[in-house]
């Protein structure tokens, strides 16, 4: 397998057997690899604290820390949410198969390794995160910074932009965060719903999208400085007064008339008198039309 890019595939190898990591990392180096090396669970922790490596290679059963604890650890890195943990054992049974995936793991390679086999597993799984990895780092340049958690306040994934606001779900700080959360999401929201969120020593706001498939609440991290910016920069682009700037923010947002004037506290009479002004200015026809104009504009920013 060879890179898809000019910079070099870097791929951690997590095992105590130093024979199979010989094995491994000359193929892994023949294809053009970068390989770093951890014989046990906590070198592993440690070197993902300075290096975020493309896929990990796990072994199952190791001394002190197992991979499957192991895996668990590194996934509460948001850093590590898109990182392909393909785990390498000797037991193929279902039990430990299970437990690899459930631990975050996203293949099962069944010792002795077959090399050939191993690196097209890995071709097929790293071209699938950096698909992940560009269309969130998309949202993010279109202004949407977007994550999901479960009902536990656990972060599922999120954008590069939130996994940055955000500290790790293994830091006390994200243990406030998750009970926040938690008792939010307990009541029934409905989307466009808004809660302050403090993090990182910075006053966020987040707010409720949707419930996805029954177990995933999609949410958007904002900050005010954001939302101030974006306000400004719609009203000094189109010449709009500072509530047709507001207006218009909100239908880049996705929201309907109702939901805008339940945001900005006024009624949708007068929401639809600001979006005549707001078509005019910008000469479109329909807030189809007048989203575009404004996404194009953030996308900018």
């Amino acid at each position: 397998m060879k890179p898809h890019d000019d910079r070099k595939t870097v791929v951690m190898v997590v095992d105590d057997a130093i024979d199979s990591i010989r094995m491994i990392s000359d193929a892994l180096e023949e294809a053009g690899m970068t390989v770093l090396v951890a014989l046990e669970g906590n070198q592993a922790l440690t070197i993902s604290q300075n290096i975020t490596p493309d896929v990990v290679l796990m072994d199952a059963l190791m001394p002190h820390m197992d991979g499957f604890e192991t895996c668990r650890r590194l996934k509460e890195n948001p850093a590590f949410t898109d990182i392909p943990i393909i785990f390498m054992t000797g037991l193929s049974d279902t039990e430990h198969v299970v437990m690899g995936l459930k631990a975050g793991g996203v293949d099962y390679a069944t010792k002795p390794i077959n090399t050939t086999e191993l690196l097209a597993r890995m071709d097929v799984h790293l071209a699938n995160a950096r698909m992940t990895r560009s269309a969130r780092s998309a949202l993010d340049t279109a202004g949407q910074n977007l994550f999901a958690v479960d009902r536990e306040g656990n972060l599922l994934w999120g954008t590069p932009h939130v996994c940055r606001c955000l500290p790790d779900m293994a830091h006390p700080d994200y243990q406030v965060i998750r009970t926040t959360l938690t008792e939010w999401l307990s009541h029934n929201l409905e989307p466009g719903h808004q809660m302050p969120l403090h993090a990182m020593d910075v006053q966020h706001s987040v707010e409720y999208l949707a419930l996805v498939d029954g177990r995933e609440y999609l949410l958007r991290l904002k900050t005010p400085q954001n939302q101030s910016s974006a306000t400004a920069a719609l009203r000094d682009r189109f010449q709009l007064t500072q509530r047709e700037s507001d207006v218009l923010l909100w239908i880049a947002n996705g929201k309907t008339n109702r939901e805008i004037a339940q945001i900005l506290e006024m009624s949708p009479r007068t929401v639809n008198k600001h979006l005549e002004q707001v078509f005019r200015k910008l000469g479109v026809e329909n807030r189809t039309s007048a989203a575009a104009s404004a996404i194009r504009l953030l996308a900018t920013l």
